[in-house]
């Protein structure tokens, strides 16, 4: 019988595609990474989906993101993912939370979850859910910057121990330190220095904080770079669930 994941099952087989129906993941953030990420988990049959993003669509989102377009610019961008999803695969389990993760929201979000894309771009909301997945022994893919860079071929899979170039990684890394945490978090992230546009302190306590409605310089970006990174991080959930069903 022919279905809409029959292309997916001749390469993965059909364990797999099982496997992938009862999976329960989790995309944490949904910018450029985190939309292209959960869109690429939906159309390869992952069953139940938790989306998560406290922002609205701006016009400045149009340039790389997938909820972004002229007509959708103001809604919520968990919103318009949702009924992009739905669209993709009507069968998929939705639980869509228009939040943030932070310490009163955690339980919440991370409750019941057998993976954890980390799109998020604020610094300490970030470096908490790395933590928490860490200490839960939940699975975990987290991606550091995509913005003020050109090349995708810098991009790499990582432990966060083997990081390097990143400002962005080098913060976390002296976080999860200070936590007594060293190695053992997957992460894409790319080794081309980032252009310079500004003096962005990333360790201000604004940053840390990541307060909602928060300012910070604005980076440049391109639609490719987080696109690419996103697929991959979907790319690495899917493999892990398929070889963890192989087993």
């Amino acid at each position: 019988m022919i279905d809409q994941f029959q292309r997916t099952e001749l390469l993965f087989g059909k364990e797999a595609i099982t496997a992938f129906a009862s999976s329960r993941v989790t995309v944490m953030g949904l910018g450029g990474v985190g939309s292209y990420a959960a869109e690429g988990l939906a159309r390869s049959g992952i069953g139940f989906l938790r989306i998560v993003d406290f922002d609205t669509v701006s016009l400045t989102n149009i340039n790389r993101q997938l909820p972004a377009l002229h007509s959708t610019v103001g809604m919520e961008k968990t919103t318009v993912m949702a009924q992009r999803l739905l669209d993709i695969n009507p069968q998929i389990q939705l639980d869509v939370q228009h939040s943030f993760f932070a310490q009163d929201t955690q339980d919440a979000l991370l409750a019941d979850i057998d993976f954890v894309v980390d799109a998020i771009d604020s610094l300490g909301p970030k470096a908490a859910l790395m933590e928490a997945c860490y200490r839960r022994k939940i699975p975990i893919i987290t991606i550091f910057g995509a913005a003020s860079r050109f090349d995708p071929s810098k991009i790499q899979l990582a432990d966060i121990a083997k990081t390097h170039t990143c400002p962005l990684a080098r913060k976390i890394r002296k976080y999860l330190h200070r936590r007594g945490i060293f190695s053992g978090i997957p992460v894409l992230y790319s080794i081309e220095e980032p252009i310079p546009q500004f003096d962005h302190d990333m360790g201000s306590a604004q940053e840390w904080e990541g307060g909602r409605g928060r300012k910070r310089g604005t980076l440049g970006s391109v639609v490719y770079m987080p696109a690419i990174m996103g697929m991959w991080a979907c790319s690495y959930v899917l493999r892990k669930l398929a070889n963890h069903a192989e087993s």
